[in-house]
C-alpha cells in the first residue's frame, strides 16, 4: 500500500472528510473530499425524469434508491481503493436542481407529486407576482407553484404544513430539521439580502392577496429557515442514517450543512461568488449566473435574482433546454454506426461530432434548429417541440448541423443573458464553465465564447461539479478558520494553484452566433405554429 493510499485509508476511518451528494436531472453523484478538499472518490446514479399526468416528475421512491445507490457506489469505491469502510465523516452536505414544488401535510405525507423546476404550468401565477411585488418570480420557483395550486382551487393547499425543495426534503428526512441554504431559499420565496431572511415586505403582500381564502396557515410558517452557508444545519439521525446508508456501516451524529440548489454549488464549485464573476452550468438545462454590483433597474420575467451561499445578490438567467436534443441526435450517428456494423465508442462519437461543429461555417449555413423538450420560459413557451429547420439554400453538411445544435442549445440562455449585457450593462471580467457541454475539451467552450463574447475557462476540477461543490460547503463548515469568509476559503484552500483552461471569444464565431440569434428568434413563430399543430 502507498504512502497516499495509507493516508487516505486513515483519514477515512478517522472521519476526516466531508461527503456531498447532488440530486442532479440525469445523474444523483456522490463526492468524498479530504480536509484539503480534494477528491478521495465519487459514486453515481442514473436517473430520469417522468412526464405524468402533465407534471414532470420523480418519484419519492426514485429519490431514495437513486441517493442510496449513489452512496453505495462511491462507498464501495473507497473500499476498494483504500480498504477502509466509511463509518463516520466530518461533514455532509446535500444539494439538488433548485426550486419546483414538495408541499407536506403535518404527517409528512407528500400531497401532490413533486413538481420540478421544468415544468412551465404556473405562468398565471408567476405574472401576477411579478407584477404584485415587483420583482421576478419565475414559474419554477415555489411560491409561483404554490400561488397557481390556489389559482386552480387544488384541494391539497388546505392540508399544507411543510413546503421546500428537493435539497431541503432529503435534509429534513436525514436530520428532522426543516432548513434551507439561502441560496436555494431564493427560490422558495424572495430573500431580502440585507435581513438574510424571506423578504418581510412581499410576505405581508402574499397574506393579504390570499386572505380571502381563509387558509389555517400562514406562509411564512410553511417556509423552510433560512441559513448562510458556514451554519451547522443539523446533525444526521438514526433512522436518517439508515436511509442513507441501509447496510448499517454508517453511523449517526454527523452534522450537516445548509441544503443548497445546484445553482450555488455551481457557484462554489467554479469560485464564482465574487462580484463581476459569472458561471455558466450546461447539461440538460442551461443557466448563467452573474454576481451583480448593485440591483437591477426593474423587474424581469426573463431573469431570476438568487443569492450566493452567504447571501450576496446574483442575476440567473435559466433555459430548461439545453444538450438533451443533441444527444438524441448522437444517439441516432451511435444507432447508424451500428447498422453499419461499426462499434464506436460514445465517447469517441461526443469529441467527433462536437468538434466537427467547429468546422461549420460560423452562422451555420443557414441551418435553425430548436431543441425545446420542455417548455422554455425565456422565451415564452409553456410546452416544447424539438424541430429541426433550413431552406433550400441553406447549407446542410454534418459540420453545419452540428454546429446549428450546440448554437441552440445556448440560444434560450443568450435570450436572457442580452437583457443583463445590453439593458442593464453588467459587466463580466470571466465566465467559468461546468457541466456535460464542456465535457469534451474545446468545443463547448469556444462555443460559449462566441454566445457571450467573453472569454470562458474551465478548471480541471471542472468534471466534479455540484457534489463537489456541496462537499466544499460541508468542509467549510467545520473547517474554516475565526472570521474566514466563503470567499477566502475558497481563494486561499481550494482553488489556489488550480490549473484552468481559457478561450478567447473568435471574433468570426461571435459574429456568426449574432447572425444564427437573429434567425432564432424570428423563427420562434415556427415553433409556435409546431406546439399548435403537433401533438
Amino acid at each position: 500500500m502507498s504512502n497516499e493510499t495509507e493516508r487516505i485509508r486513515k483519514a477515512v476511518e478517522d472521519g476526516r472528510t466531508s461527503i456531498g451528494i447532488e440530486l442532479g436531472s440525469t445523474r444523483i453523484k456522490t463526492v468524498m473530499i479530504d480536509r484539503d478538499n480534494k477528491p478521495i472518490a465519487s459514486g453515481s446514479h442514473g436517473w430520469e425524469n417522468r412526464f405524468l399526468n402533465g407534471v414532470w416528475t420523480y418519484s419519492l421512491e426514485d429519490i431514495w434508491k437513486g441517493i442510496q445507490s449513489s452512496y453505495r457506489d462511491m462507498a464501495h469505491q473507497v473500499q476498494t481503493q483504500y480498504g477502509a469502510l466509511i463509518r463516520t465523516t466530518g461533514s455532509i452536505g446535500f444539494s439538488a436542481m433548485m426550486h419546483g414544488y414538495m408541499v407536506f401535510n403535518e404527517k409528512g405525507t407528500l400531497l401532490t407529486p413533486f413538481r420540478t423546476w421544468r415544468n412551465t404550468i404556473t405562468s398565471e401565477a408567476s405574472k401576477a407576482l411579478t407584477e404584485l411585488f415587483n420583482y421576478p418570480i419565475p414559474q419554477r420557483w415555489s411560491i409561483a407553484h404554490l400561488y397557481q395550486a390556489i389559482l386552480n382551487g387544488e384541494s391539497h393547499v388546505s392540508e399544507i404544513d411543510f413546503m421546500t425543495t428537493l435539497a431541503g426534503y432529503v435534509h429534513w428526512r436525514l436530520t428532522g430539521r426543516k432548513v434551507i441554504g439561502i441560496g436555494d431559499g431564493t427560490g422558495i420565496f424572495p430573500v431580502d439580502c440585507k435581513t438574510k431572511d424571506y423578504h418581510s415586505g412581499m410576505l405581508e403582500k402574499f397574506e393579504s392577496l390570499t386572505a380571502s381564502q381563509k387558509y389555517p396557515w400562514k406562509l411564512k410558517s410553511l417556509l423552510p429557515e433560512v441559513l448562510m452557508a458556514g451554519e451547522t444545519a443539523g446533525e444526521l439521525t438514526a433512522e436518517g442514517a439508515l436511509l442513507l446508508d441501509p447496510s448499517g456501516s454508517l453511523r449517526p451524529g454527523i452534522p450537516l450543512c445548509p441544503p443548497e440548489g445546484d445553482a450555488g454549488t455551481g457557484m462554489v464549485a467554479t469560485n464564482s461568488i465574487a462580484v463581476r464573476t459569472g458561471n455558466v452550468s450546461a447539461g440538460t438545462s442551461a443557466f448563467a449566473m452573474v454576481v451583480l454590483e448593485k440591483e437591477l433597474s426593474k423587474a424581469y420575467s426573463e431573469i431570476d435574482l438568487v443569492t450566493t451561499p452567504v447571501g450576496d445578490l446574483v442575476a440567473m438567467a435559466h433555459s430548461n433546454n439545453c444538450s438533451t436534443d443533441y444527444d438524441a441526435w448522437i444517439g441516432l450517428f451511435e444507432e447508424a454506426a451500428r447498422e453499419l456494423g461499426l462499434k464506436v465508442s460514445k465517447t469517441k462519437l461526443y469529441e467527433t461530432m462536437m468538434n466537427a461543429a467547429l468546422r461549420g461555417e460560423p452562422d451555420c449555413g443557414g441551418l435553425l434548429s430548436y431543441g425545446y423538450h420542455s417548455g422554455e420560459h425565456i422565451t415564452h413557451f409553456e410546452e416544447g417541440r424539438p424541430l429541426f429547420v433550413r431552406s433550400p439554400q441553406s447549407k446542410l453538411t454534418l459540420a453545419n448541423f452540428m454546429r446549428v445544435n450546440l448554437f441552440t442549445a445556448l440560444g434560450a440562455l443568450r435570450t436572457g443573458l442580452d437583457i443583463l449585457f445590453d439593458k442593464e450593462s453588467v459587466k463580466l471580467d470571466e465566465i467559468k464553465g461546468h457541466g456535460g457541454f464542456f465535457k469534451i475539451k474545446g468545443p463547448g467552450q469556444r462555443i460559449m465564447a462566441a454566445a457571450t463574447n467573453t472569454p470562458v475557462s474551465v478548471l480541471e476540477t471542472a468534471g466534479e461539479g455540484g457534489a463537489w461543490g456541496i462537499a466544499i460547503l460541508a468542509n467549510y463548515m467545520i473547517s474554516r478558520g475565526e472570521g474566514e469568509t466563503l470567499g477566502d476559503f475558497l481563494s486561499e484552500r481550494v482553488f489556489a494553484g488550480m490549473v484552468s483552461t481559457v478561450i478567447q471569444p473568435d471574433p468570426d464565431d461571435v459574429a456568426g452566433f449574432d447572425a444564427f440569434m437573429k434567425r432564432y428568434t424570428r423563427g420562434l413563430a415556427i415553433e409556435r405554429a409546431a406546439i399548435e399543430n403537433l401533438d
